[in-house]
């Protein structure tokens, strides 16, 4: 029987594809944690998927308490979007809610996918090559890209920031930066843009070690800020510091973290940085929470590190952030979010990068709640507010 269900399968799915579209269904998981109603009533998570299996999944959590416990709800959109061509699309990069709208890019897919934020009900696409992260400022949004084809090679050309009106979602005007641009920050009217030189890295060119400054009325980049090489995640704190993380060179040069503060006139300068490997943040008050992995070519081992650090003080105040064996048991950490009203925090574990992950609830002292199943490789997430809250 197994053996003729093999063969009929097959045909029995190309025959349903010829007037259907063969859509995942959404699955509600009740995970047992306590809901307690706040501003935030949910939470939008972006997997990745293996990079060419085409399988970004998006899944939303339900805190607004209208059920007494917390409900994971496993593959939204396809469910939500079943008219939609091969559904969210090759590696999710980033997911932000900006006002009413929930945008996502898709890194392989070279477009940013943009949903209704109420009820991830897709609203259209803007197409941008090699897109890699957005944000946000007054009616535009602003997205990196590495320009070129996502398999790099030594001519690589320099990457851009794409501005993109919110409303019709027309690319309206682009900057040239540095190779491989990553995340970015907006304070005032300068973008803040952090370079990887991801692709030159690889192919022996050395690695970008720069922070593009961006005027953002001229959309010129107006300086460029060294700091290390292979930058990656970016990061503003209250104090309108900018915290930037270092992959390093993968061998002998080291992951760190670095702050960059504002000098007598103004401008935007390094101010140190700790010899700590910041993999993911997230900051909410003086503290930022992070998780580190580090590659060592010597003992062939990846060693797992968490931790908080002050940001006003520059300080490293723990190196744990659970004394729970859930925590030790994460896999590969692949993603980190900190509640900002009452601090509890959420873990993502990507396991072997080709199955589903994981999502781990901790409570604001550490204790671990609940964990989830969640789509191939759970990296990035953004609340959901009552009102959305404008990022300016």
């Amino acid at each position: 029987m197994k053996k003729l269900f093999y063969y009929i399968w097959p045909l029995l799915m190309l025959s349903s594809c010829r007037d259907d579209v063969m859509v995942v269904p959404m699955e509600n998981i009740d995970t047992g944690g306590k809901a307690v109603k706040s501003e935030i009533i949910g939470m939008y998570l972006l997997n990745e998927g293996n990079m060419g299996s085409n399988k970004s999944t998006l899944d939303y959590l339900d805190l607004s308490g209208n059920d007494s416990t917390v409900h994971y709800y496993r593959n939204i959109y396809s469910e939500r979007n079943p008219s939609t061509v091969m559904m969210l699309g090759d590696v999710g990069n980033d997911c932000q809610i900006y006002g009413s709208r929930l945008w996502l890019v898709i890194n392989c897919s070279n477009k940013v996918e943009v949903a209704r934020a109420e009820d991830a009900v897709r609203i259209g696409k803007v197409d941008i090559p090699n897109c890699r992260y957005v944000t946000f400022k007054d009616s535009y949004a602003y997205v990196s890209s590495y320009v070129g084809s996502v398999y790099g090679s030594s001519d690589s050309p320099l990457g851009s920031v794409y501005k993109v009106d919110t409303l019709s979602l027309q690319k309206v005007d682009s900057c040239a930066v540095g190779y491989q641009p990553e995340e970015m920050v907006i304070i005032g009217n300068k973008l803040y843009v952090a370079n990887s030189g991801g692709y030159q890295g690889m192919t022996g060119q050395g690695y970008e070690s720069t922070v593009s400054v961006v005027d953002l009325e001229t959309m010129q980049e107006k300086d460029k800020i060294e700091v290390a090489p292979n930058l990656h995640h970016l990061k503003v704190d209250r104090y309108n510091q900018l915290w930037v993380t270092a992959r390093g060179n993968y061998m002998d040069d080291k992951s760190s973290i670095y702050w960059l503060e504002q000098d007598v006139n103004g401008e935007m300068v390094v101010g140190g940085h700790l010899d700590q490997p910041v993999s993911d943040l997230c900051i909410v008050g003086d503290s930022l929470y992070f998780y580190g992995s580090q590659w060592s070519e010597v003992t062939m081992t990846n060693t797992i590190t968490y931790g908080i650090i002050n940001v006003r003080t520059h300080q490293i105040v723990s190196t744990s952030l659970s004394d729970s064996p859930e925590i030790s048991n994460i896999r590969m950490p692949y993603g980190i979010i900190v509640n900002p009203l009452h601090r509890d925090f959420y873990l993502m574990d990507a396991k072997n990068y080709v199955s589903s992950g994981e999502l781990l609830h901790f409570l604001p002292d550490g204790t671990f709640d609940w964990k989830v199943k969640t789509g191939d490789i759970p990296a990035h997430a953004a609340w959901h507010y009552k009102i959305e809250k404008v990022k300016k």
